[in-house]
């Protein structure tokens, strides 16, 4: 009996590699092993095909063909059935695989001929497609009039349909290499004989199945003619005897007596797999009993609320060129620079909005720290990326406390009662989308908002204090200040202030913050300025203007001052050799003289620290901090050892993470992974490469390569004939015209052996149209009806449907054309079939290509010449090395500083069974719970709260 094939079987299939190796394997290897009935041994074609096996420039052909469609799909191996680019590829790579293998002569010299296979497949794959449409247009239809359940109204997966048709041909395409369309000539008693599943495990037969099982020829037989027998002939079902297509007879040639009435098993098996299809589809969509037991829409709609998994999104595809976001980015940030830099200016709007009071800027300045005893706080910068990156920094953030290891004792570090965000809070654009799925969306699973929180809700008298609280010094939970970095002015800091400054909450951290820029008046005479340097690299006067009246007015001469800005001037601009922030330069020399302790930002995705060098001179400040480990991709360490002075002060690397071994040892993996990584990149490499190099198409002159007999010889042409296309089309790339003459010398050999452009267009057609008139007979004129009925569409399509799979024969034959006739005498169609033609193998092989030298070049730039540190890391994406830095000013004043660090980053969490068994009252803060944060490492090994490491510890003395 057939092999039973749901719908369900083939739509869950893990991975369409194995599609592919039906496709491969089973169309190749099984003919060559078994010897397919449709093939007539020729001996003078395989004498010749022989000869031309023999030769180097065959099998050389085979390589370069293969390595390069290895090379193209090898990065999506272990992906899965989804629609993306790795399930494209797949079938892409499928397609113009076979479609080349078949041209070649080693399968003619096997004794296989896989044009029939091809065909086969082809009319089986829209015949199928064709009928299941039509099924579910009935099916819904049913359903639309009320009869079938209103389950039955969600419609169908065109993927998974064409994913099951395509399942479904190459199935029957694999039973007819077996067996053909002769299974039916076997003996009535013989059939009998061995019709039974069972009788393969006979004791008195099993000797024989043996004996013939190392005869494969007639094992194969065997199998043919007693599991995939017929089942019947058109006497058996009068009824439908026009509506079949009869079977061949069991001989070949004039001895034979007529048509044969049995209808052939290769249809047979066809429509079972139809009828189980449309039977599973029909039980699964009805009410009642079923088989997978279809939920209602109630069921399945609160299934649906009950999320198992986080809903994470992916790190920003920085080299997608695809990206709707990324263009979004380009826009806003064109918006930015020529509307907004030097014309207007957010932070001008916010001074002039300022409310005063008691001489102090009420909006700007929060004091209500200021009387405790003793104060924890945290930094973290550049969030809102990756999603598993983002929340591992936030789940460390929202634990109750964090058990380290140091010097063989264990420090129990609490939450910090303040958390300062320094910049970029999502990528790539401030977008609404961004904002929520970003950044607030890891926070929340976190450390939950309040149960009275809306995500809509606009604050409009910050601090809207929860009930029970007076006054903002009476809050005991967690707050929240932030500062805007470079992203988040793309827009004009609209999004900014929509989100931070009309919000109440991220999360469980409570946000006071009304503008963009603040100080924040901590105990022990420390103080934190949060500036805002917008897209100037720099404070404007207004802002100045305030932090200066604050240093003049309150900040005593004994104080100490933590200063935050988004990016780090003193790395950056020693790195470009530029001089930008004048007025922070300004701030700090001239007004804070010396009380500035410590300067800490983000921007550069990494964590280092630079200490003063103690000398003569005066130190304008003693620590630079740059720790943008929040959950962005990673910046490297290496690029920025050799910083060495700021403000006329030395200063020497005291920490960097990761180490600046591990960092150069990271950038190798451009060349190993960009393809991989940025797989996008392929649109965009493929098309540069073809506009490189598609003017040079067709090269028809390619005589002197071919003519000398030797590997050297044909080596040696092709270079030189390289150097001259490239000498003649100066800026192309090199590799590009390679690529280019590659695949025009593989065209040309074809051509030269009669394996192309011996037929026209539709060569696979004919070829169908003959065997099919010879093995499937069809006497009713069925398919002459089929033709009429259709108008002529039935053949047409099938026929242009094979000229479009048969690519390679299109181009060859394009190719002869022009090279023969010139340019002149194609047509505007037949030039763009034949440039489409070519660039559907040409993108093949330049992709790879294109993205090798390309992160070949990244990797020489960032390891050898210390260039492009944002691009060559950006194409990593990589989640891991994530930090934050907690805060301690104890009872003395002074300021301990731990930098923690995870080496590696979650990517897959489960619901921590913690946070699910803590009893959860009504009106609970969840900074008041154990254990807040939703989600938790699926590998325990991996969870963020058993590898979090101090990577950096120091402690900043305060004036007395």
């Amino acid at each position: 009996m057939p092999l039973i094939c749901t719908s369900q079987t083939f739509s869950d299939a893990k991975s369409v590699k194995y599609i592919i190796g039906f496709l491969h394997i089973l169309f190749c290897f099984t003919c060559t092993l078994f010897s397919s009935p449709l093939i007539q041994d020729r001996e003078a074609g395989f004498v010749s095909s022989k000869k031309l096996d023999s030769n180097v420039k065959w099998w050389s052909m085979y390589a370069c063909l293969l390595g390069f469609f290895y090379f193209f799909s090898s990065p999506f191996l272990g992906k899965t059935i989804k629609p993306s680019y790795s399930n494209f590829s797949r079938w892409y790579i499928a397609w113009i695989v076979v479609a080349t293998l078949y041209h070649l002569p080693s399968f003619q010299s096997m004794g296989v001929d896989m044009r029939m296979n091809l065909s086969l497949f082809l009319t089986i794959y829209v015949s199928s497609i064709l009928f299941l449409l039509v099924f579910h247009i009935i099916f819904i239809g049913l359903w639309y009039i009320g009869l079938v359940s209103r389950v039955a109204g969600r419609r169908p997966a065109i993927l998974t349909v064409l994913q099951n048709c395509a399942v479904l041909s190459i199935a029957c395409c694999v039973f007819y290499s077996h067996c053909g369309n002769l299974a039916n000539l076997r003996d009535r008693s013989h059939q009998r004989k061995y019709s039974s599943w069972f009788s393969f495990w006979k004791k008195e037969e099993r000797s024989t199945w043996l004996a013939k099982f190392l005869r494969m020829n007639e094992l194969k037989d065997q199998v043919c003619s007693s599991w995939f027998a017929p089942v019947g002939s058109a006497s058996d079902y009068p009824l439908l005897s026009k509506w079949v297509i009869y079977g061949e007879l069991g001989c070949n040639g004039s001895g034979c007596a007529g048509s044969s009435d049995e209808i052939s098993p290769l249809y047979s098996l066809w429509a079972t797999f139809i009828g189980l299809y449309i039977a599973n589809y029909v039980v699964e969509r009805s009410t009642g009993w079923a088989l997978t037991h279809p939920l209602s829409v109630e069921e399945y709609e609160k299934t649906k609320k009950k999320q198992m998994k986080p809903d994470f999104l992916d790190m920003v595809p920085w080299y997608s060129g695809t990206s709707a976001d990324l263009f979004k980015t380009a826009f806003d940030l064109l918006v930015s620079v020529t509307v907004f830099v030097g014309r207007f200016d957010m932070r001008m709007m916010q001074a002039a909005m300022n409310r005063s009071q008691d001489g102090a800027q009420q909006d700007f300045l929060y004091d209500h720290f200021s009387d405790k005893e003793e104060l924890w706080f945290d930094f973290m910068a550049d969030t809102g990326d990756g999603g598993n990156s983002s929340y591992t920094v936030a789940r460390l953030l929202a634990q109750p406390s964090i058990q380290v290891t140091r010097d063989d004792s264990v420090l129990s570090l609490p939450r910090g009662n303040l958390l300062l965000i320094g910049g970029d809070l999502a990528y790539p654009n401030p977008s609404s989308f961004t904002y929520e799925r970003r950044f607030f969306c890891p926070f929340e699973y976190a450390l939950q908002p309040p149960p009275w929180y809306k995500q809509d809700h606009i604050a409009v008298n910050k601090p809207e204090l929860p009930d029970g609280v007076a006054e903002l010094k009476q809050y005991d939970g967690p707050q929240c200040f932030l500062i805007p970095g470079n992203h988040d002015w793309f827009d004009g800091l609209h999004t900014f202030m929509r989100y931070i400054c009309h919000k109440s909450w991220l999360g469980g951290w409570f946000m006071p913050q009304k503008k963009s820029y603040f100080a924040l008046q901590l105990p022990k005479r420390w103080w934190v300025f949060g500036l805002d340097l917008a897209l100037h690299n720099d404070i404007d006067v207004y802002q100045f203007k305030f932090f200066a009246e604050l240093i003049q007015e309150k900040v005593g001469d004994n104080d100490s001052v933590l200063l935050v800005t988004h990016e780090p001037n003193w790395l950056l601009d020693w790195y470009w050799n530029d001089v930008s922030g004048k007025n922070v330069s300004h701030l700090i020399c001239d007004y804070l003289k010396g009380r500035c302790k410590l300067r800490v930002a983000g921007d550069l995705h990494h964590y280092m620290r630079h200490s003063f060098v103690p000398s003569d001179g005066p130190v304008h400040v003693q620590h630079l901090l740059v720790n943008g480990c929040g959950g962005a991709f990673l910046h490297p360490t290496h690029v920025f050892s050799n910083f060495k002075k700021l403000y006329g002060t030395s200063y020497e690397t005291k920490a960097a993470y990761p180490s600046l071994e591990d960092s150069s040892r990271i950038a190798l993996g451009n060349i190993l992974k960009f393809r991989k990584k940025n797989w996008q990149f392929d649109i965009i490499g493929g098309f540069i490469y073809f506009v490189l190099s598609f003017s040079m198409f067709p090269q028809c002159k390619l005589d002197h390569i071919l003519q000398d007999n030797t590997f050297s010889g044909h080596l040696w042409e092709f270079l030189w004939h390289c150097v001259e296309c490239f000498y003649a089309r100066a800026g192309a790339f090199l590799s590009a015209l390679i690529l280019m003459l590659l695949l025009e010398l593989g065209i040309e050999t074809c051509i030269r052996h009669k394996l192309l452009a011996t037929s026209g267009y539709h060569t696979l057609y004919e070829w169908y149209r003959y065997v099919e008139s010879e093995h499937f007979p069809d006497p009713t004129g069925l398919r002459s009806r089929i033709e009429q009925w259709t108008f002529g569409l039935y053949p047409a399509c099938i026929k242009y449907l094979m000229s479009a799979f048969d690519v390679p024969e299109v181009m060859a034959v394009s190719r002869s054309n022009i090279c023969k006739n010139g340019m002149e005498s194609l047509s505007r169609g037949g030039a763009i079939i034949y440039y489409a033609s070519v660039f559907i193998y040409f993108w093949v092989f330049s992709t790879p290509v294109v993205s090798l030298v390309f992160g070949s070049y990244l990797y020489i730039c960032i390891n050898w010449l210390h260039m492009h540190f944002d691009e060559a890391f950006s194409s990593l994406r990589i989640a891991n090395y994530k930090a934050l830095t907690r805060f301690h000013i104890n009872k003395d004043g002074d300021l301990e500083v731990f930098t923690l660090a995870v080496d590696k980053v979650p990517k897959e969490w489960k619901v921590d069974p913690h946070w699910e068994a803590e009893p959860k009252q009504p009106q609970q803060l969840s900074h008041h719970r154990k254990f807040p944060s939703k989600w938790s490492a699926a590998a325990a090994q991996q969870e963020p709260l058993n590898t979090v490491k101090i990577v950096d510890h120091f402690v900043v003395k305060t004036n007395r």
